[in-house]
């Protein structure tokens, strides 16, 4: 008989705040480049196509002495069952014991991380008098983008959102997002000495725009965070220096920017395997417009200063982020000792 914390979301929104997830998904990425860590394969399951499906990711955090999984569903029917679609769990082990750890609800966790990992890609990759910033997708994600770079950035003056599905999201996602940030992200900091620094990052201007093409025209970064299968940006509106941090296509036939983009750009991974098989890299190898050696490395080797990033001031740089079980791993372990320290969630034995 062993003993199992298991966190809901409620306990895990308690313990953790964005900038130290932030600092948590760098560390992956360190651990990653010095070999620190293990990236299993990932398993997707159709159970219907466009209707239910399951992936696996999974890893091991050898410099943490951990490794665990992250179960993923998405039933589309659910929605009429008053069920949610996307349903997600992350387990967590012992790696020197095997013994598990925890069990978490994986969304909040799923939605801080990834927000962290596109964050990342603008800090290290994109110019740092950036100050026009462009969220492509208005969905759930989106907030967590937008609250991730502005903390990792700091000269973001402008956040303009466009939804490919309804503009009318993305203007009232605009319009609400000062009490989004301020609810969700900035009141973590309260009675701290970073509540000044953050809530200054959060007061920008937003707009919701319907005229993509121009948008892009006028931004220094670009995230896209949506499920298309066709890319949404022309090779032909991206202006010199921008950058991308692409977070949508992590699945195998997904798209979301012009693959001509990828070929006269700096192009920067999470995973070089993984990225190969899923995602913006997936397609444009299959087509032909860049090959693996186009890849300039893990983004981890540019944090540790093994390779280069930016190297102008003109580069267009991109970095595909497919998301790897490792940033579920780590953020869930600080999770997990927080929660231990503070006697939060439901200890059961097994």
């Amino acid at each position: 008989m062993f003993k199992v914390r298991v966190l809901n979301e409620e306990v895990i929104k308690q313990v953790i705040d964005m900038k130290q997830v932030v600092g948590a998904i760098e560390e992956v990425y360190r651990l990653k480049s010095n070999e620190k860590t293990e990236v299993f394969d990932m398993v997707f399951h159709e159970f219907e196509r466009g209707v239910a499906d399951m992936d696996i990711k999974s890893g091991h955090l050898k410099g943490e002495d951990i490794f665990g999984l992250k179960v993923v569903s998405w039933f589309k029917d659910n929605e009429d069952k008053k069920l949610p679609m996307l349903i997600g769990t992350t387990m967590v082990f012992d790696s020197k014991t095997g013994m598990p750890i925890g069990m978490l609800n994986a969304e909040y966790i799923t939605g801080m991380r990834t927000g962290a990992a596109g964050a990342i890609g603008a800090k290290y990759l994109a110019r740092e008098n950036s100050a026009d910033l462009l969220m492509v997708g208005a969905g759930h994600q989106a907030t967590f983008q937008i609250a991730a770079t502005l903390i990792s950035m700091q000269n973001i003056k402008n956040v303009r959102i466009y939804d490919p599905i309804d503009s009318n999201n993305a203007k009232k996602l605009a319009e609400s997002m000062k009490e989004l940030l301020k609810d969700k992200f900035l009141s973590k900091y309260e009675n701290t000495d970073l509540y000044d620094e953050i809530s200054k990052k959060f007061n920008v201007n937003f707009e919701g725009v319907d005229d993509l093409e121009k948008a892009v025209k006028i931004s220094d970064v670009i995230i896209t965070a949506t499920p298309s299968r066709k890319p949404l940006i022309k090779k032909e509106w991206v202006k010199k220096g921008t950058h991308f941090s692409c977070v949508g296509s992590d699945m195998n036939g997904k798209q979301e920017i012009d693959e001509n983009i990828l070929a006269c750009a700096r192009v920067y991974v999470d995973d070089m395997n993984q990225a190969l098989d899923v995602g913006e890299i997936e397609i444009g190898i299959k087509n032909k417009t860049i090959s693996k050696e186009d890849i300039i490395c893990e983004i981890g080797d540019v944090i540790v200063g093994k390779e280069k990033g930016r190297l102008s001031e003109d580069d267009i740089t991109v970095y595909d982020t497919t998301g790897i079980a490792l940033q579920d791993l780590m953020t869930s372990k600080i999770v997990l000792d927080a929660a231990k320290e503070k006697n939060l969630g439901v200890v059961v034995d097994l």
